[in-house]
């Protein structure tokens, strides 16, 4: 499923997806579930760690601004420099879970 809408409400970025539902998710929340490899890092092809082992908690963050990825993704760019997470539709509508 894909968004209607997105907007930035105060601190929040508000979906609306294409069925008429809403979804709002906090900055701060997006910024500490950010898919990036510099957030949850990256394995090699010999199982080796290498990153997310960053902040994990990120307050008074806030988004800045996004750019869309095709028809499947959007990528925030966030307060404190960050911006390389590229976050699914269907990431999003999972993440949505945890606000509940």
């Amino acid at each position: 499923m894909k968004p209607k809408d997105i907007q930035l409400i105060g601190s929040e970025l508000a979906v609306i997806w294409e069925d008429g539902s809403e979804s709002y998710y906090p900055a701060e929340f997006l910024r500490k579930h950010s898919p990036s490899a510099q957030n949850k890092g990256e394995v090699d092809i010999l199982g080796n760690q290498y990153g997310g082992d960053g902040p994990k908690e990120f307050p008074g963050v806030t988004i800045t601004g996004w750019d869309f990825q095709g028809n499947y993704a959007f990528r925030p760019m966030f307060s404190d420099g960050h911006g390389s997470g590229l976050f699914s539709w269907e990431y999003l509508k999972e993440l949505e879970k945890e606000l509940q």
